[in-house]
């Protein structure tokens, strides 16, 4: 068994790792942990400073020297301390950027960095017709597809503070609640498409089975 501890950037996250992942990666011998980072004594949740962030992962990594610790961090927010954060081209190059600067400046081998490109929303555009089954409004699902027909992918979806994958579902229906629907969504739509329609989060998913030593059970 290969253990994963999973850094989170919130609860959404995490019950995505559980409920979406978990079941996936368990099939291939490969256990997965999702950790909320912290953001002090009590808080939970968010990235506040790089500072925090690189010692709750390095802290796991020599913790447990025999498991794997990644992450799963929205570009969109991160703090400007953060590793890369100067490097110029469009957001999907900065965003690739940061990830591998991150990979970098973490000195333990025993760590895979993770930035979704440009946060959680951006995967749930993979199957906009997935937000029909918990919104009435006939039009949502439209409103919803036109967005992800404009671009390349789900993952270009920008990450400018009116325009970031969700503001854009915010605008077309107010009622959405990440914590409450972020996951049960991206449960609607499942991983392999999610996968399809986002490359750069299919890469980390390949990076992780790529852990497995024994292969599919």
């Amino acid at each position: 068994m290969t253990r994963v501890h999973v850094f989170c950037e919130g609860q959404t996250e995490e019950v995505f790792v559980r409920d979406v992942l978990y079941p996936h990666f368990g099939r291939m011998s490969v256990w997965l942990n999702p950790i909320i980072v912290r953001t002090g004594p009590q808080g939970r949740g968010g990235v506040t400073s790089y500072a925090k962030i690189k010692r709750q992962v390095e802290t796991k990594c020599k913790e447990d020297t025999t498991s794997w610790v990644t992450t799963m961090l929205d570009f969109y927010g991160l703090p400007s301390d953060f590793p890369g954060m100067t490097s110029h081209g469009d957001s999907m190059v900065r965003a690739q950027a940061v990830e591998r600067a991150f990979q970098e400046d973490i000195a333990p081998r025993n760590f895979i960095s993770n930035i979704l490109v440009h946060e959680f929303e951006g995967l749930l555009f993979s199957q906009p017709a997935a937000f029909g089954e918990w919104f009435e409004a006939s039009d949502i699902v439209e409103q919803l597809e036109r967005v992800r027909n404009d671009f390349t992918s789900p993952e270009h979806i920008n990450d400018d503070r009116c325009t970031a994958p969700s503001k854009r579902i915010l605008k077309v229906c107010n009622s959405y609640d990440k914590v409450l629907h972020g996951s049960l969504i991206a449960i609607g739509i499942g991983l392999d498409a999610i996968r399809q329609e986002c490359p750069l989060f299919n890469v980390w998913v390949s990076r992780l089975e790529a852990l497995n030593p024994v292969g599919d059970a």
